[in-house]
């Protein structure tokens, strides 16, 4: 009998090998660093990459404050929020966030570049940025 005698191997959540990835972010553009870290959480990266696994590895981003944006975004971007009320609708500039929450504004390049359901939702949780230099990692069955 005449056949392919190998088959395509999936990971799953027993064979995935994840690792912890350290990225300085210090004057590095937002767009170009938040897509590959995108990358990275998503397991793009690795050989046995399988589109609905959380594959991918967990990333540290360091010196979140020293993020660079080209040109007037600074001044001329806006991030909107809005809490469902009248009224509600709250806008800022990416230099009101930096100063209010470094880290958010590199969150939220990032999450906008991973799917929109619940496997982008969980590999969210493998994003951990630092506002400095400085590592506080919690793990969970760890005493504090």
């Amino acid at each position: 009998m005449d056949y392919i005698s190998y088959k395509t191997k999936y990971a799953n959540k027993q064979s995935v090998d994840k690792q912890w990835v350290v990225v300085d972010a210090s004057s590095q553009p937002l767009g170009r660093l938040a897509s590959q870290v995108a990358y990275i959480i998503r397991g793009k990266h690795k050989p046995d990459f399988t589109p609905h696994i959380d594959g991918g590895d967990h990333v540290i981003v360091l010196n979140a404050s020293k993020i660079a944006l080209s040109g007037n975004k600074w001044i001329k971007k806006t991030y909107t929020t809005y809490s469902g009320y009248p009224g509600g609708l709250k806008r800022a500039t990416p230099k009101e966030v930096q100063a209010a929450r470094p880290k958010r504004v590199i969150e939220h390049a990032v999450k906008g570049m991973l799917p929109k359901n619940r496997l982008g939702r969980r590999l969210f949780h493998n994003l951990h940025v630092c506002e400095g230099l400085r590592i506080h990692i919690q793990l969970k069955n760890q005493p504090q």
